[in-house]
């Protein structure tokens, strides 16, 4: 009997080592993104988002069909793919990054611990280097990485017609919200 608990006991410790050197992912994050204009706040939301995060690494990707936001206004949902981020040329947003301070993040052990990520973002054919702050939340039930940064359309030559400057800002907030389970096999 004290043989089977050693190795119920030796399992556990094998099996949390395995998930905190696992990888995690989602096919059902969220993404919101948020404009404040004087005349008309525009926010959109989608919930397909892909990730995958490599714990051992840090090495993070998220990737959203950009035709996958949701708007309020189906006329706001049909400009945003029309006009501004053109998704039939551009289907996809991605990025692509890493935890710089990974090796602060005890993915065995569940709290909430500070994430800073470096990577690229890619939105409308263009890529730039982005650098922000988040959280990741280790749970018994799997992980969840949370952010809000800000981003600049004229950054990935998206246009703002003059007629609509006073209702889409040129700075939107994006946030990310995916809740990860550990990637078996």
């Amino acid at each position: 009997m004290k043989k089977f608990g050693i190795l119920i006991v030796a399992f556990l410790l094998l099996s949390g080592i395995t998930q905190a050197q696992g990888k995690f992912y989602t096919k059902s994050g969220r993404i919101t993104f948020y404009s404040n204009a004087p005349l008309e706040d525009i926010e959109a939301t989608t919930k397909t988002v892909a990730a995958i995060l490599d714990a051992q690494t840090g090495t993070l990707q998220f990737s959203v069909l950009l035709k996958s936001f949701e708007f309020k206004k189906a006329l706001m949902q049909e400009h945003f793919n029309d006009d501004y981020v053109e998704s039939d040329k551009f289907p996809n947003g991605e990025f692509k990054g890493t935890i710089v301070n990974n090796t602060e993040i005890n993915y065995s052990k569940p709290g909430t611990y500070t994430a800073k990520v470096r990577g690229q973002l890619t939105i409308h054919g263009v890529t730039k280097d982005v650098s922000t702050t988040g959280t990741v939340t280790i749970a018994p039930d799997g992980l969840k990485t949370t952010s809000v940064f800000n981003v600049t359309l004229n950054d990935f030559n998206i246009k703002r017609p003059s007629l609509v400057k006073d209702k889409l800002s040129n700075t939107i907030q994006i946030t990310v919200d995916c809740k990860l389970d550990a990637l078996n096999g």
